[in-house]
């Protein structure tokens, strides 16, 4: 997405995590100015994406953010790729293309130690795989799935 010409828009960069949430701000003028609050703080504020700009911007906690101060907004988050990891959350499981069952349990065929005979490999971050759909060619170049 292209800038905005105006020189009086903000632009921000956000990064949620499970503990931190991390803002970079680029003020009007170019500069670059970083900002670190914690993710959950629900005495202080809502939400920590919202608050970090309104801090950036010179806002009261529950002062609206102008549009017309702000040209873009990117946010990326860690949260659930960390619960994933970690093994916490809630259950999840997959559903794939009949024929393509076991190529999570698969992987890349990659083994650390290619001649170790004692490898084990790590338990997988979903469970096994318990349906597989025939898909439904709607269009040459697009496979639907109808669901059961």
């Amino acid at each position: 997405m292209a800038r905005k010409t105006s020189p009086q828009l903000w632009d921000f960069w956000i990064d949620r995590g499970g503990t931190f949430t991390d803002v970079v701000g680029r003020r009007p003028d170019g500069s670059l100015i970083a900002h670190k609050l914690l993710s959950e703080n629900p005495e202080a504020y809502a939400d920590a994406a919202v608050q970090g700009i309104r801090n950036l911007l010179g806002l009261k906690p529950d002062e609206a953010i102008p549009a017309g101060h702000v040209g873009a907004v990117k946010m990326g988050t860690t949260v659930a790729t960390n619960a994933l990891l970690e093994r916490k959350g809630a259950p999840i499981g997959v559903i794939t293309t009949k024929g393509f069952r076991d190529v999570l349990e698969m992987r890349r065929l990659r083994i650390p130690v290619l001649y170790d005979l004692q490898y084990r490999k790590p338990p997988p971050l979903v469970p096994p795989v318990p349906i597989d759909l025939d898909p439904l060619l709607l269009h040459p170049t697009r496979n639907t799935i109808p669901m059961p």
